[in-house]
């Protein structure tokens, strides 16, 4: 489960997963798989679609709970779209991750990343490579979760998808050498 910043981030993150062993099945929004040539490197690649605006998303969470349990790595944006934070820092994410650890019981391991975004910011359209930029990533240990596998009520899940999010936001910290806000941005309040 990784922050989301930039368009560039899936390829960022699945770099380092790749590089450590583990190539990722990327959870991504089904209007990418219409892209001419994009969509078909992303269908033969065998990333995960997921029609974030219909009841049908949930068959994206059954498609990657086989990946998972056929040992594959599933990589999840947990906000479910760019962060809409000022400052850029991770906002109250979907219970989507949550949902799939806790039902299969997988790992949920965190992974910041921060930079890409220097490359490519929210809404331009064109790179932004020079000067040269720094991406970081911090990969932390496998989030807590063991109180609470195989309880899919609502509170469980917010619970779950807090600590993932505060795993992430901690491990951000690191990487940026700042004090994440001491809440997240939440679009709802916001009216976002």
């Amino acid at each position: 489960a990784a922050n989301h910043m930039s368009n560039l981030d899936p390829l960022c993150t699945a770099h380092v997963l790749y590089n450590n062993g583990a190539p990722p099945r990327i959870m991504a929004k089904a209007e990418l798989f219409k892209v001419p040539g994009l969509g078909a490197l992303l269908r033969s690649s065998g990333q995960i679609p997921v029609d974030r605006k219909s009841r049908s998303a949930a068959e994206s969470l059954s498609a990657a709970a086989e990946a998972l349990k056929s040992g594959e790595c599933v990589l999840i944006f947990p906000e479910g779209t760019l962060t809409l934070d000022p400052t850029g820092w991770p906002m109250v994410a979907r219970t989507g991750v949550a949902r799939l650890a806790l039902s299969t019981g997988a790992p949920v391991v965190p992974l910041a990343q921060w930079g890409a975004s220097a490359i490519l910011p929210r809404n331009a359209i064109f790179l932004r490579p020079f000067p040269r930029k720094k991406v970081q990533a911090l990969v932390g240990p496998p989030v807590d979760l063991s109180d609470l596998q195989g309880k899919l009520d609502p509170a469980s899940l917010v619970e779950a998808t807090n600590r993932i999010m505060a795993a992430i936001t901690a491990q951000l910290a690191v990487l940026r050498q700042e004090t994440p806000p001491a809440e997240p941005f939440d679009r709802r309040r916001a009216g976002v």
